[in-house]
Order: structure tokens, then C-alpha cells, then sequence
């Protein structure tokens, strides 16, 4: 099988994989990275959404030969249990995570528009988060959440 190195969360990590095998498989299965998840395979949910050069890129159908030397950052790289990213604490602040299933993905969205757009307004909050979805319907609480942490992040 190929060597592939990919930079993930600032470090270099070498996997051998067919061409074809998705990220999202290499992220959690090799790299033991369970911030996005396996939601439909078919890039419609957003639960395995990561950023890839910045942009939010579904890592189910985002093969590894596609990469190069993009920078892959996935949730785990944002804070840690003592020092959240404003992100994480504003949705947990808000209670914007029923089941959390589709959390990685809402965050890892809100992370990218926060960093092209620090202030932005309700319904770019919206389109931005449109692509992922949440079956348990705490869209209004994560739009707070974003705009919490949009606040916090811009003080």
C-alpha cells in the first residue's frame, strides 16, 4: 500500500492506504482521532466535517490522495479540558448539544466562519451551519453559541 504523510492538528503523521480510503477512516481508525464521526458516508450530515487548508471539508468522501500537504484540523486540536476554544465553551455555555452527534461538525463549521468572518451576523451564522445537520433541533442554541463565542472571541 501507498505511504501517505498528512499534517493533521500541526504534526506530521504517516499512514500507508490505499488512495481511496477516506479521511475520516485514517482520522479516527489510525490516528485515533474521534472528533468527527461517521454519519452517512455520503457528505449530506456534517457530523464528520474537519477543516482542510481552513474550509470545512467532509472527511467521508475526501480521499487520502487528495491531500498533499494540506493542513488537516479536526476537533481535537481546537482546546483541551482545561482550556477550552471559545467554541467549545460557548456550547456548552448555550447547552447546544442534545445527543452531540452532529457537534464536531456544527463546530468545525462555526470554527471556519469565525476565522474568514469574526463578526458575523444571524443569517451568515445560518448559512454557514446549513450543511450540517441535527436531528435532535438545537439549531437555535448552536446559532447562540456562535454568536457567544464570535463575542468572546472578538474582545
Amino acid at each position: 500500500m501507498p505511504n501517505y504523510t498528512l499534517q493533521v492538528n500541526g504534526t506530521a503523521r504517516n499512514v500507508s492506504v490505499e488512495p481511496d480510503t477516506p479521511l475520516l477512516y485514517i482520522l479516527r481508525n489510525d490516528l485515533e482521532l474521534n472528533g468527527p464521526r461517521y454519519g452517512c458516508g455520503l457528505s449530506q450530515c456534517g457530523a464528520c466535517t474537519v477543516l482542510v487548508d481552513g474550509r470545512p471539508t467532509r472527511s467521508c468522501v475526501t480521499a487520502v490522495s487528495s491531500l498533499g500537504a494540506k493542513k488537516i484540523t479536526t476537533l481535537e486540536s481546537l482546546g483541551s479540558k482545561d482550556r477550552l476554544h471559545p467554541l467549545q465553551k460557548a456550547f456548552i455555555e448555550e447547552q447546544a448539544a442534545q445527543c452531540g452527534y452532529c457537534t464536531n461538525g456544527m463546530i468545525m463549521s462555526a470554527k471556519a466562519l469565525l476565522d474568514k468572518t469574526p463578526r458575523p451576523t444571524e443569517a451568515q451564522i445560518k448559512k454557514a451551519l446549513a450543511a450540517n445537520l441535527c436531528r435532535c433541533g438545537t439549531h437555535n442554541r448552536v446559532v447562540r453559541a456562535v454568536q457567544r463565542a464570535a463575542k468572546e472571541m472578538a474582545a
